[in-house]
């Protein structure tokens, strides 16, 4: 993986993500023992060149909003891959 030290962490944290399940970006950065980065959370997935490979579609806004998505078809793609798992979105 080519990227930050942050982002590598955050990528790596995504991977064990189980298929079906959604975080926050919030919890995200809990997870890595960064509890005041969920923006910068946001930022790693919006620049995660591995998707969906690294799962960034798994990690969702805090009020539940989608947020953003950097694979190929956007937003539309990430509700389509979530769909597909059968998360609860």
């Amino acid at each position: 993986m080519k990227g930050t030290k942050f982002q590598i962490k955050v990528w790596k944290y995504l991977k064990k993500i189980p298929k079906g399940s959604v975080k926050t970006y919030k919890e995200v950065a809990i997870a890595i023992n960064q509890p005041k980065a969920a923006r910068a959370v946001a930022n790693a997935c919006a620049k995660n060149p591995y998707a969906p490979k690294i799962p960034c579609h798994r990690v969702i806004r805090s009020d539940g909003g989608l947020g953003g998505y950097s694979g190929r078809g956007g937003v539309k793609k990430k509700v389509s891959l979530l769909r597909s798992e059968k998360a609860q979105i």
